[in-house]
């Protein structure tokens, strides 16, 4: 069993400890959290011990009369692998990680310098075999990653480019919206997007820009890949069917929006109404003069779920990405279905 602390209960923290308790493999030590609020309860309720990662947060708790069992070295001397899912403190944590000799994963809001390896399954889970350190790239890496990568390995691309329609802020983040603008994000050209592609696909050349809009449930991509040879559409269609992770949805059945995206995940019972997978519209996916036009829809909150279970794996074990994935994806009811 490898032994799983948490550092940070939030948005992706929470998600990635209930997968880590889905898994017959593994076994959740513990998550740390800062405030005891109605998170922590409902954490304690799940059954998941708490830490707190300072003084500070100690005293809260205290306060709060609310019961935790340790802190963050209390936890670090218990795990094998640690998942940071702390809002962009990885620097901070990182010495305390290595002090403690724990393999650590990061998340896409820190630098790729940060450990020199950023992390999507099925690109390069095998070269994570080993790593100390490894960086589970952001939301819209990951959906980027998934569906170019299928389409490179089925017909080699050239170049790419998408524009990104971004979410202003999650759904509890009062503090960052609504909006009333689109927002240019960043006004200077490209976006970072792209240098986080090429991180985990090296080799590959891709170009992004991306505006802010007034909604907190998913991301929205329109891609343009330049491909070799003379792919159909069917054959696209056939490629990304095929792909782990990617999911298949038609206009024609109702998908209109994210919305319905969103209240299909809400219909099938995934808890929280996550989406784990890319998800393309089959309608969308077009091919004119050797390049491939899509729509992509991400789901911020959800998508490197997986991605973290399987970062877990590659760094201490040496079982396989198809067998990791698989198992991955049983776990949290993924089952790549083609929804028309």
């Amino acid at each position: 069993m490898i032994r799983v602390g948490i550092n940070g209960y939030g948005t992706i923290g929470r998600r990635v400890a209930d997968a880590v308790m889905l898994q017959k493999d593994m076994t959740l030590v513990g998550a740390t959290k800062v405030r005891p609020d109605y998170r922590a309860s409902i954490a304690g309720q799940k059954g998941i011990a708490l830490y707190v990662p300072n003084q500070q947060a100690a005293a809260a708790f205290d306060k709060a009369k609310m019961a935790y069992r340790g802190d963050l070295s209390s936890l670090l001397s218990e795990v094998d692998v640690v998942v940071d899912a702390t809002p962009e403190l990885g620097t901070e944590y990182k010495p305390i990680f290595q002090k403690h000799g724990k393999k650590a994963i990061f998340q896409g809001g820190e630098e790729h310098s940060l450990t020199g390896f950023s992390f999507v399954a099925q690109v390069n889970y095998a070269a994570a075999r080993g790593k100390q350190t490894l960086r589970v790239v952001s939301c819209n890496t990951t959906a980027l990653c998934r569906v170019l990568h299928t389409l490179d390995s089925n017909f080699t691309v050239s170049r790419a480019r998408a524009v990104l329609v971004r979410r202003a802020a999650d759904p509890d983040e009062i503090s960052k919206g609504p909006i009333d603008a689109i927002v240019p994000d960043p006004v200077t050209l490209p976006s970072h997007h792209g240098p986080d592609v090429e991180s985990v696909m090296t080799g590959l050349r891709i170009t992004t820009m991306a505006v802010k809009v007034p909604v907190t449930h998913m991301h929205l991509h329109s891609v343009i890949a330049s491909v070799d040879g003379s792919p159909t559409k069917n054959d696209v269609i056939t490629a990304l069917e095929r792909s782990p992770r990617v999911m298949l949805v038609d206009g024609k059945a109702g998908f209109k929006s994210t919305a319905q995206v969103m209240d299909w995940a809400r219909e099938v019972g995934r808890p929280r109404g996550d989406v784990f997978e890319s998800v393309v519209w089959r309608d969308s996916v077009t091919v004119v003069d050797g390049e491939v036009y899509l729509f992509l829809a991400v789901h911020q909150e959800a998508i490197v779920t997986p991605e973290n279970i399987d970062a877990i794996r590659a760094i201490a074990t040496d079982v396989s990405d198809e067998v990791s994935m698989r198992a991955t994806d049983e776990s949290l009811g993924i089952t790549h279905p083609s929804l028309s």
